[in-house]
């Protein structure tokens, strides 16, 4: 089970990576849109500001099609085989998904209690996706779906049904049985999610009236589930899920980045749940009190060589706010160790929570810049200043706190060791430290014997040019023909038939040829 969830969160980052990107860049068009900072050339109506409005409509793209992005990039982390054709079938089945949704609510609305004619905006509760009109599920139903539809693709893709039914195979087949899934899921939707969308608003006074406790409690598991991977879990819903406010976090921050920069107000009063992404504090103040401390705690013959390790991974994580070079290296000589730094990571969010800060601080300089320092500056540059002079106290606390616990217990942090290499740990070294060398074994399917048997006499992948399949057959472009096998091999394996012309093979499998395709693509 842990495997299996460790999975999921890391297939929840694939497309988190383009929402980065795209908060970004949506960030700096937003700054040339602000007259504040680019004077009167960005005034509304000027040709400086459309320019940048076309910039900023394509930016949004990501943000406007979260549910898509999810539902198509989610089973691509998570499916066991013909990873194309999984994402596919799982956008058809949560299309699907949502075209049940808006009919049954479009005849039976009243009876569920939701009024189907409103229009689809803000706090009505539903959605255009895709040109659907909906019940705004956010990423929930997508991830359900999407989780589904892995399931059924791989239980189901490579099961032979009878040969009269054989436009079932494959792909048709795990699409079906979604489509007949995704109803009774959409009649459960109906049922529930009116009455989860309300208890929102009470979600939502409860982690703001929490405060600073909340906020403490938040980062430290952040912290502490980095290691398995689900810290995605427990962030994405605040950052673009309705846990907060509709449409996450991030959207809100970026959508609303011009209002607050022309305002004095302070930022804690204008959106109070930007509390929940301070927990990026740790990468520019905390990762270069624990770089100074590795330093300063290694021997004195090993110092050079730990500087030459731990200045980059410092700058690493103030610059691009990738900490796991550092934070890793805790976890493989010192769990314990690493606990202290969760805590302390947490203690600085608070810390920075209590003095009034709010923002979009998940990232590394870059993203602070865009989202935040330099668009919001000039009317909230005191909320700044104060930020940076408590985050500089934690550097030195971090510093202090990890090198006396270091010397204290002699922990063989890098530098520090009796003997072998000085570097830091990665995640994989992580890994296989807890795995102990464990291999695991896979019993090959018929599919891949079929693929392996045909390659075999196809005079193996060294003589295979390219290959493709149609309906029936493996289409492969041979570099010697006489490498090639007699037709009574491919028979013997499984093959109806052969097709020679030239050095163009057509091996005949029949309907299971997609299968057969990927086993043999996985070969080669």
């Amino acid at each position: 089970m842990k495997e299996k969830l460790q999975k999921f969160g890391g297939a929840m980052f694939t497309p988190v990576m383009l929402l980065s990107f795209s908060g970004i860049i949506l960030a700096i068009t937003i700054i040339f849109q602000n007259p504040i900072i680019m004077g009167s050339i960005a005034n509304e109506g000027t040709v400086w500001y459309r320019i940048w409005s076309v910039v900023s409509a394509g930016m949004w793209t990501v943000f406007n099609n979260l549910e898509l992005l999810f539902v198509i990039a989610l089973p691509i982390g998570l499916a066991t085989k013909s990873l194309a054709r999984v994402s596919m079938e799982s956008f058809v089945v949560y299309m699907s998904f949502n075209y049940f949704i808006g009919a049954i609510l479009t005849n039976f609305g009243k009876f569920f209690g939701i009024d189907f004619s409103v229009d689809p905006i803000e706090g009505s509760g539903l959605k255009l996706i895709g040109g659907i009109k909906t019940l705004d599920t956010g990423l929930v139903g997508a991830i359900i779906i999407a989780l589904l539809v892995v399931y059924l693709h791989d239980h189901f893709f490579d099961k032979k049904v009878p040969d009269w039914l054989a436009m079932f195979n494959g792909s048709s087949l795990v699409v079906f049985l979604g489509m007949m899934c995704s109803i009774v899921i959409a009649l459960i939707f109906c049922f529930i999610w009116p009455v989860f969308q309300k208890g929102m608003g009470s979600i939502q006074h409860f982690f703001v009236a929490s405060g600073g406790f909340g906020i403490w409690c938040y980062t430290l598991l952040e912290r502490l589930l980095l290691p398995t991977g689900l810290h995605h879990l427990l962030t994405q819903p605040f950052s673009y899920g309705p846990v907060i406010v509709n449409g996450g976090i991030t959207t809100y921050w970026l959508d609303h980045l011009v209002k607050f920069s022309q305002t004095t107000t302070p930022l804690a009063k204008l959106f109070p749940g930007a509390a929940f992404k301070l927990y990026g504090h740790n990468k520019i103040f905390g990762a270069p009190g624990v770089a100074a401390a590795l330093y300063f705690a290694a021997k004195p013959e090993n110092k050079k060589k730990t500087a030459a390790l731990v200045v980059p991974a410092a700058i690493s994580a103030i610059i691009g706010g990738i900490t796991e070079p550092l934070e890793f290296t805790f976890l493989f000589v010192s769990p314990p160790l690493y606990v202290v730094y969760a805590i302390l990571c947490a203690t600085l969010s608070w810390a920075e929570y209590a003095i009034g800060t709010r923002g979009d601080f998940t990232s590394g300089l870059i993203t602070w810049l865009a989202k935040n320092w330099i668009p919001l500056w000039q009317n909230h540059h005191n909320e700044y200043i104060k930020q940076i002079i408590v985050g500089l106290i934690f550097t030195f606390i971090f510093f202090i706190v990890m090198y006396f616990l270091i010397i204290k217990f002699d922990i063989k942090t890098p530098g520090r060791q009796d003997s072998g290499e000085t570097k830091l740990y990665t995640k994989k070294d992580y890994k296989e430290k807890k795995s102990s060398g464990k291999a695991a074994t896979n019993k090959l399917s018929s599919f891949e014997t079929k693929a392996q048997a045909y390659l075999d006499g196809l005079g193996g992948k060294e003589n295979i040019i390219s290959v493709t399949n149609c309906a029936t057959r493996l289409r492969t472009t041979v570099k010697d023909p006489s490498l090639v096998k007699d037709d009574d091999y491919f028979r013997d394996n499984g093959a109806i038939a052969v097709i020679r012309k030239d050095d163009n093979i057509q091996v005949v499998v029949g309907t299971s040829v997609p299968q057969v395709k990927d086993a043999f693509d996985k070969l080669l």
